[in-house]
């Protein structure tokens, strides 16, 4: 099975620390979802795409599956290779998952459409963990974990896999608020070299 026959969404946000009900924000992030097909619908049979979350009452891993639910549509899953994180595989949540994915073999085929390109994705977010490291050592917080660089990557990549190889993706956060200190935050990444077009980036709105 080949991603590429799917429309991929992506939906990012926080982890099991967003204690708000999953249900309302799942219903919120599918209409905003379908309101932003009904202007520009997509070319394939959607598939939502997990980042290896474990299964969780909160936060990301409950609105995704609640998102693909409401959409009727299966799920994908992109998980780290062992040697990176050698239970990440082992504890996604694979309900409803038809098709999986090992990043590197994401990187491998990106970096053959755009060369050069895992070099320059790596130097952006080592700079970005520097930058947010320094502003948390003013706040007399502790330098962010060394997972980050790895799930930041994992984030930046599936994007920018997707939007190369796929004729089309959706991305969608599950709040307005991002917290700079957050792995979605690394979103600016991707779309800042070209690799994710901020047109298929959709507005969470309170609204």
């Amino acid at each position: 099975m080949d991603i590429t026959q799917y429309h991929p969404v992506v939906i990012e946000g926080m982890g099991g620390y967003d204690k708000r009900d999953p249900h309302p924000v799942a219903r919120q992030v599918t209409k905003q979802l379908l309101s932003h097909w009904y202007k520009k619908p997509p070319d394939k049979p959607l598939l939502v795409l997990t980042q290896g979350d474990p299964p969780e009452p909160s936060g990301i891993a409950a609105i995704t599956p609640l998102v693909a639910l409401h959409l009727g549509v299966q799920r994908g899953l992109v998980y780290l290779d062992e040697h990176i994180s050698d239970d990440h595989r082992a504890q996604a949540d694979r309900d409803g998952v038809i098709l999986e994915m090992k990043y590197s073999d994401l990187v491998s085929e990106l970096t053959k459409v755009v060369p050069g390109c895992m070099g320059l994705l790596a130097s952006a977010i080592d700079q970005q963990i520097l930058t947010k490291n320094d502003q948390r050592a003013r706040l007399d917080k502790a330098p962010l974990k060394d997972y980050f660089r790895d799930f930041a990557l994992l984030q930046e990549v599936t994007k920018a896999f997707c939007s190369q190889r796929c004729s089309g993706i959706t991305i969608i956060h599950t709040s307005t608020n991002i917290s700079e200190f957050s792995v979605t935050s690394f979103y600016t990444v991707g779309a800042a070299l070209g690799l994710v077009d901020l047109v298929n980036m959709v507005a969470y709105s309170e609204r």
